[in-house]
């Protein structure tokens, strides 16, 4: 594949299909057609969003016998994670500093309630 079409773990992660089946292969390798099954979309489809994770080094495919079995790569799944968990940090201390400054508007609320 070309470097300027390669694909990346944020790629694959951007369509909820693809997430879905990652969640389904975080329990247990399944065969395609067991994933295919969880899903209301074409075979065909789900070959192809199967392909995109592969490509993406999120999961990997074994042959065992007549049946391909696939299970996902946790490890390759870290870099989205470290990204997100700056931001989740972030949004934290957002969130706390909403909910003090609500507090505080509450607080003077209830003391101006209690003075009349």
């Amino acid at each position: 594949m070309p470097a300027e079409t390669r694909r990346d773990v944020f790629q694959a992660i951007a369509d909820p299909t693809r997430r879905k089946i990652i969640d389904l292969l975080s329990d247990e390798p399944m065969t395609l057609n067991a994933i295919a099954d969880k899903f209301l979309i074409s075979r065909p489809a789900i070959s192809q969003h199967i392909k995109h994770l592969e490509e993406c080094d999120l999961i990997e495919i074994e042959q065992k016998g007549r049946e391909r079995f696939c299970k996902v790569k946790p490890q390759n799944l870290i870099p989205a994670f470290m990204w997100l968990e700056k931001y989740q940090q972030q949004w934290v201390s957002r969130v706390d500093n909403f909910e003090k400054y609500v507090t505080s508007i509450k607080s003077k609320s209830d003391k101006n309630d209690q003075q009349k």
